[in-house]
C-alpha cells in the first residue's frame, strides 16, 4: 500500500459498513512504515486491502476488506497470506484481530484460515454498538528460520 492508494482504500472501506471506518489520515502510518499494508488490484483499481501492525511477538490485523462483489474469489486469502508471510519475516508468533460479533461471513472466513476465538471485547464497535470477537492464529517460522 502506498500513500497514493489511500483515496481508493477509504472509498472501498466506506462500501463495507461492517468494518472499522478509518479516516485518510489513519492510513498515514502505513506511509510512515509504522504499519504494513497491502492492496489487491484489478483493471478497475483497488479491490481489496489489508493493514496490520507489529506488536511485541504478534501481528495485529487492523483493517481488511475486499469489494463485496468480488468476495469468495481468493482475493482476501491472498491478502491474508501476504500478511502472514510478513508476520513470519518479522518473527511474530501469533496474529490477532477483532471482528464484529455479528459478521458471520468474516468469522467463517477466519475460521477457515485457521483462526480461533480467544476473547471478546464488549461494546468495542460503535455505530452500531457491538461486541468484537477476538481471534488469534499461531504461526510457525519460515522454513529457513527453523
Amino acid at each position: 500500500m502506498e500513500s497514493s492508494d489511500v483515496g481508493a482504500v477509504v472509498a472501498l472501506q466506506r462500501s463495507c459498513p461492517e468494518m472499522a471506518q478509518w479516516t485518510p489520515s489513519d492510513y498515514e502510518c502505513v506511509a510512515r512504515a509504522e504499519m504494513a499494508g497491502w492492496v489487491a488490484e484489478d483493471e478497475t483499481g483497488i479491490v481489496g486491502f489489508l493493514v496490520a501492525r507489529p506488536l511485541v511477538q504478534e501481528t495485529e490485523i487492523l483493517n481488511f476488506a475486499v469489494r463485496a462483489d468480488l468476495r469468495r474469489r481468493g482475493i482476501g486469502t491472498a491478502l491474508l497470506k501476504e500478511a502472514l508471510n510478513w508476520s513470519r519475516l518479522i518473527r511474530a508468533e501469533k496474529v490477532i484481530l477483532e471482528v464484529r460479533a455479528s459478521n458471520d461471513a468474516a468469522l467463517c472466513f477466519y475460521e477457515h484460515c485457521g483462526f480461533r476465538a480467544i476473547g471478546r471485547r464488549a461494546k468495542y464497535y460503535a455505530d452500531p454498538i457491538e461486541d468484537a470477537q477476538v481471534l488469534g492464529l499461531l504461526i510457525s517460522p519460515t522454513a529457513h528460520d527453523a
